[in-house]
This record gives C-alpha cells, sequence and structure tokens, in this order.
C-alpha cells in the first residue's frame, strides 16, 4: 500500500506551507486598504467591490492599467531589501490611470518566486499595501506562485494591474489641449522603474557592488538606487477637484522618457520645445551618466531625468496649478508651450512624434541643462 505521508508536490519543490504562512504576514496591511466597498477579506479566489459605488456617477467609464517593476527588482534581490518594490508597483500602475483623470478604485498583484519566503513576501505586499493605501486604492487580491527550476530561490518577479473611474465628460486627453497651453514638469523622487537595465549595465561595467557606499549618495548604491517611485496620483486628483477644467492632459514619464511620453498627449499638429534649462537633473542621473561616458542627452530616452509627470494646463490657470502641486510637496515648475502650425525650420528633425502606436503631437528637448546648485 503507498504510503500518504510523502508530498510530491513539496518534493517537487513547492512549499503550499510556506504561501500560507506569507498570507498570514501580509493579511493585516492588506486589510488597511478595504473600506467598505470592499467585501469577503483577504484568501478568496477572487476579490469582491461593491459597484454601487459608482451609482453617482452621471456615465462613468472604468479606466484599467497593468505593469510590473521591472529589473530594478534586481538590486532589491541583491541587497535582500523588499519593503520598496511594492510601492513601485504601485506608481507603475495606478499613476497611469490618473493620466485619463480616473480614480482608482482597486488593484490586484501577482508575485512569481523561485521559493516562497514568507517574510520577504510579506515584505513586498507590505510596500504594495502602502502604497494603495496612499493613493486611495483598494488592495482586493493577489497571487504569489512559487515556480521552482524557473527561477532562482532568491530570485522573484512582480506585476499588478488596477481599474479606476472616471466620468465620462472629465476624461482628460490630447483633444482638450490647444496651442498656447502651459506644460508643468512634477518633479520625480529618481530613476522611479524605468531605465534599470541601462543602470544596472553601467554599475556592473564600473565594478561597483549595490552594497558599496555611495559617496555622491550619501548611502550605500543599492539604497539610492532602490529609491521607491513618488506616487502622484492622489496630489493630482486633488489638483483636478481644486480647478476643473484646468488640466487639459497628463502623461506619466516611464518608458521612453519625456519627450514621447509628452507626444502621446498632444494633438497632432501641435508641438512642444521642452527647455532644459528650467531644471537640473538629479545626482543620480548625473553620476551614472558620467560612470557610463554618456552625455545626458544620450539618456533621455530612457531615463525620466528628474520628470516623472507632465501637466498640460491651460495657460491661465498654470501658475495657481504648479502652486497646488508644489504645496502637495512635489515640486512642479513650467517646461515649454503648446504650439501648432509648422515646426521650427532649425533641427526639425529632432522631434518626437508620438509614440507607442500613438500618432501624437512633436516634441524635443533644447537647450542646456542647468547647473547643480
Amino acid at each position: 500500500m503507498a504510503s500518504t505521508s510523502h508530498d510530491p508536490y513539496s518534493a517537487a519543490g513547492v512549499d503550499t506551507a510556506a504561501g500560507d504562512l506569507a498570507v498570514e504576514l501580509m493579511k493585516s496591511a492588506v486589510r488597511r486598504t478595504h473600506g467598505a466597498e470592499v467585501l469577503g477579506g483577504v484568501g478568496g479566489f477572487a476579490g469582491l467591490f461593491d459597484a454601487s459605488a459608482l451609482l453617482g456617477y452621471r456615465r462613468p467609464l472604468l479606466a484599467t492599467s497593468t505593469d510590473g517593476v521591472g529589473t530594478k527588482v534586481a538590486i532589491a534581490q541583491a541587497i535582500d531589501k523588499h519593503d520598496t518594490i511594492g510601492q513601485d508597483l504601485v506608481g507603475m500602475v495606478v499613476d497611469d490611470i490618473v493620466v485619463v483623470g480616473a480614480k482608482p478604485l482597486f488593484m490586484t498583484d501577482y508575485i512569481a518566486t523561485g521559493k516562497v519566503v514568507p517574510e520577504r513576501i510579506a515584505d513586498i505586499v507590505r510596500g504594495i499595501a502602502d502604497g494603495c493605501s496612499a493613493t486611495g486604492t483598494a488592495l482586493i487580491g493577489g497571487e504569489t506562485a512559487e515556480h521552482p527550476g524557473l527561477l532562482g530561490v532568491n530570485d522573484y518577479d512582480v506585476a499588478g494591474a488596477a481599474t479606476g473611474v472616471v466620468e465620462a465628460d472629465a476624461v482628460l486627453g490630447a483633444e482638450h489641449v490647444r496651442s498656447g497651453d502651459v506644460v508643468l514638469a512634477l518633479a520625480s523622487s529618481g530613476p522611479h522603474s524605468n531605465g534599470y537595465s541601462l543602470i544596472r549595465h553601467i554599475v556592473a561595467g564600473a565594478g561597483i557592488g549595490y552594497g558599496d557606499h555611495a559617496a555622491d549618495f550619501g548611502r550605500t548604491w543599492g539604497e539610492e538606487l532602490l529609491e521607491p517611485t513618488r506616487l502622484y496620483t492622489s496630489p493630482l486628483l486633488r489638483v483636478l477637484g481644486a480647478h476643473p477644467g484646468a488640466v487639459h492632459s497628463l502623461s506619466h514619464v516611464t518608458g521612453g522618457g519625456i519627450a514621447a511620453n509628452l507626444a502621446r498627449v498632444l494633438p497632432k499638429g501641435s508641438w512642444v520645445d521642452v527647455d532644459r534649462s528650467t531644471w537640473s537633473p538629479a545626482p543620480v542621473f548625473r553620476v551614472l551618466a558620467e560612470l557610463g561616458d554618456l552625455s545626458l542627452e544620450q539618456t533621455e530616452g530612457t531615463w525620466n531625468l528628474g520628470i516623472g509627470f507632465l501637466a498640460v494646463v491651460g495657460a491661465d490657470e498654470a501658475e495657481a496649478a504648479a502652486s497646488a502641486l508644489t504645496a502637495e510637496g512635489i515640486t512642479t515648475w513650467q517646461v515649454g508651450v503648446v504650439s501648432d502650425g509648422p515646426l521650427p525650420s532649425d533641427h526639425a528633425d529632432g522631434y518626437e512624434q508620438g509614440a507607442k502606436g500613438v500618432d501624437g503631437g512633436a516634441v524635443r528637448l533644447v537647450g542646456s541643462y542647468a547647473e547643480t546648485d
């Protein structure tokens, strides 16, 4: 008679008990993101959200986004620090939703790992829950999958998806942008979660370890490069509410850099010259570019260089919007003005024309970056 004491799944490398413990460790953090609209608690096959919360809308449109953190997780793994990656995930997913003016409702996450270490998974999910709390998003479901043989025991990847809602007549987009609108830049907290393949290549080529002290930053390289993505959703929603109609379009500066992402939210036939002299990229960008023997201009299609979001605002409301965002703790300044008609004759081929399949406006960066203080 065959023995029933041996667990063949465990022998294959999957520890279901560790997965259960991880859920127990993360429960309290997840529950803190739940309001009255969330039903069913933690651990169900599906998360439930009471859609009657949308009955007050005249014509609610649902907005959805999905993303991951990318190779930034390799740095977290290298220094065994996992409590900030979750905020990065929320920033990459939820801050895409606010681009159309939507308020986030709920989010789900997915973590794939070679071996479930309950404390590590709980750290990641606590970071996600903290980011969800900061953006008013309910974390209503998730999955942790153990993939032995496919991923190393200390390897993992994270992804998420979120859903939000916006009134149909309040959707932001290129169709609202007019000539003379002002382009405002909202400061980033660092590289956020983009361009880390280049960052890791530069750091490795320089023979730097992530645990090495970085004199330029006053902390280790790993700690500097794990600076979490700034969350823009709540401040932007408050500004949208306080200044209705002022903001015409928004752009989340992620992969592709400043010009490509701004071009996506401008109407075809319009153009913007983004003035580099209006800001000085943070030391992390300057130090990395120097180590990689690159100019800052050569990295413009990869890094955000200090601008995490862009807002295209009516000229008469730009100063008030910038002041409101700065009061929210996000340094905000003017970088350009929308124009229409023929492109300037000088270096007209230097413009980014739309991006990601969007046939939008044209954007180029001009001038020289301001010197550091």
